[in-house]
């Protein structure tokens, strides 16, 4: 698998990856979700954190978030990865790492890329079998999506409808279920790695846009390094 993304490009969409240390299911008991859970409301309450869906499974999340300012993604994701594991082991009484080093994260096209993408995640734990429906998953984001609490919501359902080109939430979350209800009536077995492998999703043009900023990032990023080092 390609080496993990991480020099964000401002104002996109990012599909993030991130799974347990050697993959194991650390994460199986809905307390340990839970935690995560709280940390990701955290970050969205310290950092701002943008929020379009989620879902923690037993050995590793997956989080579709929108930058929205310098810096933001990275402290948001130190904030959660690491009180999580913090909390896991200090309650287990164990030690080492929680999570593997890095995390991968694909950029992700407005409008049809971004619906695909959505119940890509909305369905992962119905490829892996543990249910029938992505509603029947007690940490996923579908059931927020659908239903917004009036406290403590994670999800920015009023972004995640405007970027899917709807006018009001409504519309967009009739839409959703028949995406979802559609993707149910098809094959959902099968595992599409370009959502978690891939630099970006989308059109020819926009991943090419994506390719170009991120290696001038790099070579910005280098320069920086060369200069400390120099000095």
């Amino acid at each position: 698998m390609p080496r993990a993304n991480r020099h964000f490009a401002d104002d996109h969409l990012w599909h993030i990856t991130h799974r347990c240390h050697k993959r194991e299911f650390l994460l199986k008991f809905a307390r340990d979700r839970r935690c995560w859970l709280h940390w990701l409301f955290e970050a969205k309450k310290r950092y701002g954190l943008c929020v379009l869906n989620y879902v923690a499974t037993s050995n590793h999340v997956h989080l579709l978030i929108k930058d929205t300012a310098e810096g933001v993604i990275g402290r948001s994701i130190q904030l959660i990865a690491g009180c999580t594991g913090q909390d896991y082991n200090r309650r287990k009484g164990r030690q080492g790492a929680f999570w593997e080093d890095r995390y991968h994260a694909t950029a992700i096209e407005t409008g049809e890329h971004l619906q695909r993408c959505l119940v890509y995640i909305d369905l992962n734990m119905v490829r892996a079998g543990a249910v029938a429906h992505p509603g029947d998953w007690d940490t996923s984001g579908y059931r927020e999506l659908q239903a917004p609490p009036t406290r403590y919501a994670i999800l920015n359902v009023a972004a995640v409808s405007e970027l899917c080109g709807f006018n009001d939430i409504a519309s967009f979350q009739v839409a959703h279920r028949q995406w979802v209800e559609e993707a149910l009536r098809e094959s959902v077995d099968a595992r599409q790695p370009c959502w978690s492998e891939a630099i970006a999703v989308g059109s020819k043009g926009f991943v090419e846009k994506i390719q170009r900023e991120l290696a001038r990032l790099t070579r910005l990023r280098s320069l920086f390094t060369r200069l400390l080092v120099k000095f």
